[in-house]
């Protein structure tokens, strides 16, 4: 019960189908089961209803929201809803990630750019922006980003990449303008991972086989030759959000089996 009596925001409750679990189910899961009561923000309610089920059977307590973290509006009104279900934010973890149609410098289209910043980027900051106030008035809170092994190492996609970068710039922006009012921020930058997102999805645009993407994807792992899974970030988030990390703010911690630790 590491969150007993806390309620948190899971942006990205839902997932994309897949063989795997995603993050952000794992991580509203696992926060369910460690005493948090949540709102499970997503695009696609029907997903979040789906881990909302799941919550539910386990004996936690969530209820669920539909959101487009690009619509400011959405934002305010998400923020609006856990105050009036639950009467605070504790936590706000905000999962939300996109990649699709990413590519180099020179083919990447101005359009895919747009999508992906608004989404990866513009998305976290305004679901902080709008938790912010009544955690300010609370004088505690916690705000954990997950960004990505990308914004520090070398790939090939453009948008994915700068957007992730931004990301881990927002959280220090977050932590250092919000630690006199008692709130933390931090990000977890997860390497290659199993989720559905990463692997099926993957799969499907190339058509290839889901056992030759994830075998393609361990072999590049430092750390056993084998891809971490969403249960890996989901608990590098548990730990964050819990009164353990109360001295921790400001931190990009990798979660990654040993990615970050190449460069260099």
């Amino acid at each position: 019960m590491r969150l007993d009596g806390k309620v948190a925001i899971v942006v990205g409750a839902g997932q994309t189908p897949g063989e795997t679990i995603g993050n952000g189910r794992a991580t509203a899961l696992l926060f369910a089961r460690e005493g948090a009561r949540l709102v499970l923000a997503d695009r696609d309610l029907e997903s979040a209803r789906e881990t909302e089920r799941m919550i539910r059977e386990q004996g936690g307590e969530a209820v669920c929201f539909e959101a487009d973290v690009t619509s400011e509006a959405d934002c305010r009104d998400l923020a609006g809803c856990c105050v009036d279900t639950y009467g605070r934010i504790d936590v706000l973890h905000n999962n939300v990630g996109i990649g699709a149609g990413d590519t180099g410098v020179t083919q990447l289209s101005e359009e895919v750019w747009d999508r992906i910043l608004d989404v990866n980027l513009k998305g976290m900051w305004l679901t902080s922006k709008h938790v912010l106030p009544t955690m300010r008035q609370q004088r505690h809170g916690c705000i954990t980003n997950v960004s990505s092994a990308a914004a520090v190492a070398a790939v090939g996609l453009t948008a994915y990449k700068v957007s992730k970068a931004g990301v881990n710039a927002l959280t220090h922006a977050l932590a250092t303008g919000n630690a006199e009012y008692g709130i933390r921020a931090n990000a977890i930058l997860p390497g290659l991972m199993d989720t559905p997102m990463a692997v099926d999805a993957l799969a499907a645009v190339l058509g290839l086989d889901r056992s030759e993407v994830a075998a393609a994807r361990d072999s590049l792992v430092p750390l056993g030759h084998k891809m971490g899974t969403a249960w890996d970030v989901a608990h590098a988030a548990l730990f964050l959000a819990s009164d353990e990390a109360g001295f921790i703010t400001g931190a990009l911690l990798p979660v990654d089996g040993g990615q970050c630790a190449k460069i260099g």
